[in-house]
C-alpha cells in the first residue's frame, strides 16, 4: 500500500462501523451518516496535517498536562498561538505577576467604531492551569524558540462585530449563547469589567438540546460537570494521539451539531481564515519547516473545513486595516470567578480546576514550564526521582515516518475506567469542611463529618461513579451541614469552594505596572504602606508634623476622583476652596482596585494628565450644562490647582451659559458661583475676568428667562428660587459691572405667577426689591387664612415662602411667623388633615433650607417650657409707646454744655474767640442756631480736616 492510502485507511474501521451504527439508527443512510462520516473526516484532515495542530481547551488541566508534555517531546521551534496578534508584546511581563491575570487590548479614543462603544476593552485571561500558559512558558524561555501570536488583532474583534447590533459587542463570539450556569455573585467576578473575552479553546455545545441531552444522561447538573466527569478525568492520563483525537472528536461534533447562526458561523470561519494566513505567511517568510511547527488553538477551530485550511490551502484571506483606535496593551489582575462569570462557567469550576491540575502533576509526574522568577509559582521540587520520571529535553527523532494510528475507536469502545475511591482523600474532605462550616456559624460536628463521606458515595453511586467528584462532594455538605439556613455570609458552597482552593486572585507586579500606576506608587511611598496588597489599610496623614505628607494628600485626593469609590476613601479631612488641609486619614484599597489604577495609565502618563483630560471632556462634552462645566473648574482649582485650566473652562462655561434656553441647572450654577466667588475674593487681588463676565451675563440670562420661568410648569419653584438668588446676591457686582437694574425692574412687572408657591416667590422678591412692605406681605397672609377656599392649598404657600430664604434670608423671622399663624388660627378640624400635607411639602421642597428656619424659630420661640404660657409672640405684642417730643424752648443740650464748659472752652481758644458763657438758655435751641448759620460748623469742619 502507498503511503497515501496509508494515511487514508488510519481511520476506514471507524468509518464503517459509524456508517452501519447510522444505518440502523436512521433505518438508512441520510443526515446522521453525513455528520458522523464527517467528524471522522475532520479528525483525518487534522491528523494528516504537516503542521501539527494541538487542540486544547481553555483552563483545561488535562490539556495543561499534555501541552506540557507534547512539547518535551517535540520540542518545537516556532509555536503559534490563537490569541490576538497584537497582545504579543506583553507575554514577556508575566514573569512579573501572580497568575492568573489577563492581557488587556484598551482603547480610550474611538475612531471608526460607534461612540457608544467607548471605550473599547479586549481580555485574555491566563491561568497556571492551562495549555496556552504552558506554551507562552516554554517559547520565552527556551532559546531558540519563536512565539506567534496568529488570531485577529483586538481592533479586528469590534470590526467583526460592528456589523451587528450594538447589544452584542459585550459578549464573545466564542462564547455560549445561552448559559445555562449562572455567573457567581462575587465582588472579584468584576475584575475584568466590561470588556470583551478572547479566550483560547472554547469547548461547549451550541445546540440546546445536545447539551441537555448530555446533562440528563450523564446525571451531572451543569456543562462544568460534564467536562470534568468525562473529559477531564479520562484523558488525564491518555497519550499524545489518544488526546488529540479525541479532542478533535469533540470540536468536530460541537461545530456540526451547532444551530445556523450565520452571524457567529461567519466570525469563527474568519478568524479560522485569519490564523492559517497568519501562518502561511510566517512559514513563507522565515523558511521553517512546518514538522518543526507546533499550532495551538481550540479544538473547535481545530476542526475547521475553511478553504484555507492548511499549509497548502488554496483560497487567500485578505485581511482588512485596522482602523484608526489608539490601542494600549497591559496586564490586569483576574480571579477564577471573574473568568467564571465571563465565560459562563459555573461556580468554582476554575478553582477545582486548579486543584485537578496539582493533582495531575502529581500523579503523571510531568514536569510543567513556569517562566523563570514567576511570582508566586512554587519551585519544583529537584528530586532524583522525579528527575529520573521526567521527559528528556533533548526532542525524540523517530526512526521511521510518524503516521498516526487510529486510537478513536479503542477509546469510544472502552469502558469508562472507574477511579477507586480515595478514602483518605474523602475523609480530609469532610473533616475540613466541618471545621469551616464551624467556623463561619454552623453547628457541625463530627457527625456531620460522617454524614459527608457517606453521603459523598452514596451520590457517587447513583450517578455511575466509584469516586466522588467535588461537586458531588459539595451536594452532599450542602444536604448535611447546611440543611436549611445560612447563620453567616457564606453558604456551604461557598464554603466548599474556598476549600478547593478558593477564589484565587492574581497581581500585577511593579514592573509591569504602566508608567502612570508606578508614580502613583513612588509618590504614595512615605506612606510606608504594602499599596499592592489585597484589603483596605488605614493611612493617617500630619501634615503639620509632616509637610511633605501634603503631596500625598494631593494624589489621594484625585485618586479619589478618578477610581471607583473605596480605593480611596477619606475618613477625616476634606478639601474645599481657600483651606489648607491638617490631619488626614484614609483608608487605601489601592491593590484591591489594580485594574482601575492600570487602566488610568492607558489614558495618561500622570494622573494629573488624566484628570486634566477627564476636565476637559466632561467640561466640552456636547450634553455638557453649565452646572457640570463650573463643577470643573471647581475641580481644577481643588485638585489641580490649575489657574489656567480654571480660566479656560471658566471661559467655556460663559459661552455654555448664553446658550442654555432653560433654568434646570439654576441651583448648582448658584450654589458654585458662590463659592468660587468667595474663594477668588478672598485668595486673588482682582476677580478673573472670566468670572465676571460670567455674573454679567448670568444677570441679563436670568432676568431674560424670569418671567418665562414663573410661568413655566415644567420650571420648579427651586429653580425659580435659585435665579432669584443669583440676581438679588450678584447684583451688586453686576451693577458695578455696568448691568442696569431696570431689567430687573421689568422682568418682576412682566412675571404673572399661578402656581401658589411661586406667587409667594414673587410676594417675597417684591419685599427685596422694596416694591412691597412687610405689613402688607402679612396683610396678604391674612388674607389667605381667613379665606376657606384658599386655606388647603396654604402648604404650598409656606413652601414658597421657605424656598424664599434662598434669595430673602432675611425673611426668617416672618416665614416662622406665617407657619405660626396657621398653627394658632386654624380650627383641628382643617388643621388635622392638611399637617400631613405641610409636612411632606417641607421635607420635600426645603430639606436644605429648614436648618434655616429652626434656627430662626429657635431665636424667637422661649427656650424653656415654663416661659411658653406667658410669653407673646412678637408680631403680636402691642406698638411701643411713642416718646413724647421736647417742647419748643425747653433746655436741651445747652443744658450739658454748661454742666461741661472745658470742651466748648478749648474749641474758643482754638478758634480765637473770647467770650463768657450765659446764665440762662437762650429762646432759640443750638439746633435751630446751627441751621441758620450754617457757615461757622462748615469752617469748622474745614479747619479740623487741615489739622
Amino acid at each position: 500500500m502507498s503511503p497515501v492510502r496509508e494515511e487514508e485507511a488510519v481511520f476506514e474501521a471507524l468509518r464503517t462501523q459509524l456508517r452501519e451504527a447510522a444505518t440502523a439508527l436512521a433505518d438508512g443512510p441520510d443526515a446522521l451518516e453525513g455528520i458522523l462520516l464527517g467528524i471522522v473526516d475532520d479528525v483525518d484532515r487534522a491528523v494528516r496535517e504537516p503542521l501539527e495542530i494541538f487542540p486544547v481547551c481553555h483552563h483545561s488541566p488535562a490539556s495543561a498536562i499534555a501541552m506540557a508534555r507534547r512539547l518535551r517531546e517535540k520540542r518545537p521551534k516556532v509555536v503559534y498561538l490563537e490569541l490576538c496578534e497584537d497582545m504579543a508584546p506583553l507575554l514577556s511581563e508575566l514573569r512579573n505577576c501572580r497568575l492568573p491575570v489577563a492581557v488587556q487590548a484598551f482603547a480610550s479614543e474611538v475612531k471608526g467604531f460607534p461612540a457608544d462603544w467607548a471605550p473599547l476593552s479586549v481580555v485574555a485571561p491566563i491561568t497556571e492551569a492551562s495549555a496556552e500558559y504552558q506554551a507562552i512558558a516554554y517559547a520565552l524561555d527556551t532559546p531558540g524558540v519563536e512565539l506567534i501570536l496568529v488570531d485577529r488583532s483586538s481592533d479586528h474583534v469590534f470590526q467583526w462585530q460592528a456589523s451587528g447590533s450594538p447589544e452584542d459587542r459585550s459578549a464573545d463570539p466564542d462564547a455560549p449563547d445561552t448559559p445555562s450556569e449562572a455567573p457567581p455573585a462575587e465582588k472579584d467576578a468584576a475584575l475584568h469589567g466590561d470588556a470583551v473575552g478572547v479566550e483560547i479553546g472554547d469547548l461547549r455545545p451550541r445546540f440546546a438540546e445536545l447539551e441537555e441531552h448530555l446533562l440528563r444522561h450523564g446525571k451531572v447538573r451543569h456543562w462544568s460537570e460534564w467536562w470534568h466527569q468525562y473529559v477531564e478525568l479520562p484523558l488525564g492520563d491518555s497519550d499524545h494521539d489518544t488526546y488529540r483525537q479525541v479532542m478533535l472528536l469533540i470540536g468536530s461534533l460541537f461545530r456540526r451539531l451547532a444551530p445556523g447562526d450565520a452571524e457567529r458561523v461567519r466570525v469563527d470561519e474568519d478568524r479560522e481564515r485569519y490564523m492559517w494566513t497568519r501562518m502561511r505567511d510566517h512559514l513563507a517568510a522565515s523558511g521553517t519547516d512546518p514538522a518543526d511547527c507546533l499550532y495551538v488553538c481550540g479544538a473547535f477551530h481545530a476542526a475547521s473545513r475553511v478553504e484555507e485550511f492548511g499549509v497548502d490551502g488554496a483560497a487567500t484571506f485578505e485581511i482588512s486595516p485596522p482602523s484608526a483606535s489608539v490601542w494600549q496593551h497591559g496586564l490586569i489582575p483576574s480571579s477564577h470567578s471573574a473568568i467564571e462569570a465571563q465565560f459562563g462557567l459555573t461556580a468554582g469550576s476554575v478553582s477545582i480546576a486548579a486543584t485537578q491540575w496539582a493533582k495531575n502533576l502529581k500523579r503523571t509526574r510531568v514536569q510543567p514550564f513556569r517562566l523563570e522568577g514567576q511570582v508566586g509559582a512554587k519551585k519544583p521540587a529537584k528530586t532524583a526521582k522525579a528527575a529520573k520520571a521526567a521527559v528528556p529535553l533533548t526532542p525524540v527523532v523517530p526512526e521511521v515516518a510518524d503516521v498516526a494510528s487510529d486510537k478513536l475507536s479503542g477509546f469510544l469502545r472502552r469502558a469508562p475506567v472507574l477511579d477507586p475511591l480515595d478514602e483518605a482523600e474523602l475523609l480530609g474532605w469532610s473533616v475540613e469542611i466541618v471545621r469551616a462550616a464551624r467556623r463561619n456559624g454552623y453547628l457541625a460536628s463530627t457527625a456531620d463529618a460522617i454524614a459527608v463521606f457517606e453521603t459523598s458515595i452514596l451520590l457517587a453511586g447513583m450517578r455511575d461513579r466509584a469516586r466522588p467528584t467535588p461537586y458531588d462532594f459539595q451536594d452532599a455538605a450542602i444536604t448535611c451541614v447546611e440543611k436549611d439556613s445560612v447563620p453567616g455570609r457564606r453558604d456551604v458552597r461557598r464554603i466548599v469552594e474556598i476549600m478547593m482552593g478558593g477564589d484565587r486572585i492574581g497581581q500585577v507586579g511593579y514592573e509591569a505596572l504602566p508608567p502612570l500606576a508606578r508614580d502613583v506608587h513612588d509618590r504614595l511611598a512615605p506612606l510606608n504602606l504594602k499599596l499592592q496588597q489585597r484589603g483596605v489599610q488605614r493611612a493617617l496623614l500630619d501634615m503639620a508634623a509632616s509637610p511633605e505628607l501634603a503631596r500625598c494628600s494631593d494624589v489621594l485626593w484625585m485618586l479619589r476622583h478618578l477610581l471607583p469609590w473605596g480605593a480611596a476613601r477619606a475618613i477625616m479631612g476634606e478639601r474645599r476652596l481657600g483651606e489648607q488641609p491638617i490631619q488626614e486619614s484614609w483608608d487605601l484599597a489601592l491593590g484591591t482596585h489594580q485594574r482601575e489604577l492600570i487602566e488610568l495609565g492607558y489614558e495618561g502618563v500622570t494622573i494629573e494628565q488624566v484628570l486634566e483630560q477627564r476636565l476637559r471632556r466632561r467640561a466640552y462634552d456636547a450634553q455638557a450644562t453649565t452646572a457640570d462645566v463650573l463643577k470643573a473648574v471647581e475641580d481644577a482649582t481643588l485638585y489641580l490647582r490649575s489657574r489656567r485650566l480654571a480660566d479656560e473652562l471658566g471661559t467655556r462655561a460663559l459661552e455654555v451659559l448664553a446658550t442654555e434656553r432653560s433654568v434646570d441647572g439654576a441651583p448648582e450654577v448658584l450654589r458654585r458661583v458662590r463659592r468660587l466667588l468667595a474663594y477668588y475674593r478672598t485668595s486673588e487681588p482682582v476677580l478673573p475676568p472670566w468670572i465676571e463676565s460670567f455674573v454679567k451675563t448670568g444677570y441679563a440670562h436670568y432676568c431674560t428667562l424670569l418671567p418665562t420661568a414663573f410661568g413655566d410648569e415644567d420650571a420648579t419653584v427651586r429653580q425659580v428660587a435659585a435665579m432669584l438668588g443669583f440676581l438679588f446676591s450678584m447684583e451688586s457686582l453686576a451693577l458695578s459691572l455696568g448691568c442696569d437694574r431696570t431689567q430687573l425692574e421689568l422682568a418682576f412687572a412682566q412675571s404673572h405667577p399661578k402656581e401658589p408657591a411661586k406667587v409667594a416667590l414673587r410676594w417675597a422678591a417684591q419685599v427685596q426689591l422694596g416694591q412691597l412692605s412687610r405689613a402688607e406681605l402679612r396683610s396678604l397672609c391674612d388674607e389667605l387664612l381667613g379665606n376657606p377656599l384658599v386655606v388647603p392649598a396654604y402648604p404650598r404657600y409656606l413652601s414658597g415662602f421657605l424656598h424664599a430664604l434662598e434669595p430673602v434670608p432675611q425673611l426668617a423671622d416672618f416665614v416662622v411667623e406665617a407657619v405660626s399663624n396657621a398653627f394658632a388660627r386654624l380650627p383641628d378640624p382643617v388643621l388635622l388633615p392638611w399637617l400631613p400635607t405641610l409636612i411632606s411639602t417641607l421635607r420635600a421642597d426645603g430639606s436644605d433650607l429648614a436648618p434655616l428656619l429652626i434656627r430662626e424659630a429657635g431665636r424667637i420661640f422661649p427656650g424653656r417650657l415654663a416661659a411658653l404660657d406667658a410669653w407673646v409672640p412678637p408680631w403680636l405684642e402691642p406698638p411701643a409707646a411713642v416718646e413724647p417730643r421736647p417742647v419748643a424752648g425747653a433746655r436741651t443740650g445747652a443744658a450739658l454744655l454748661a454742666a461741661y464748659p472745658a470742651t466748648c472752652d478749648a474749641i474758643a481758644d482754638l478758634l480765637g474767640y473770647e467770650g463768657s458763657w450765659e446764665t440762662s438758655a437762650p429762646t432759640a435751641s443750638g439746633a435751630v442756631l446751627t441751621a441758620r448759620h450754617p457757615d461757622t460748623a462748615v469752617a469748622l469742619e474745614a479747619l479740623l480736616a487741615g489739622r
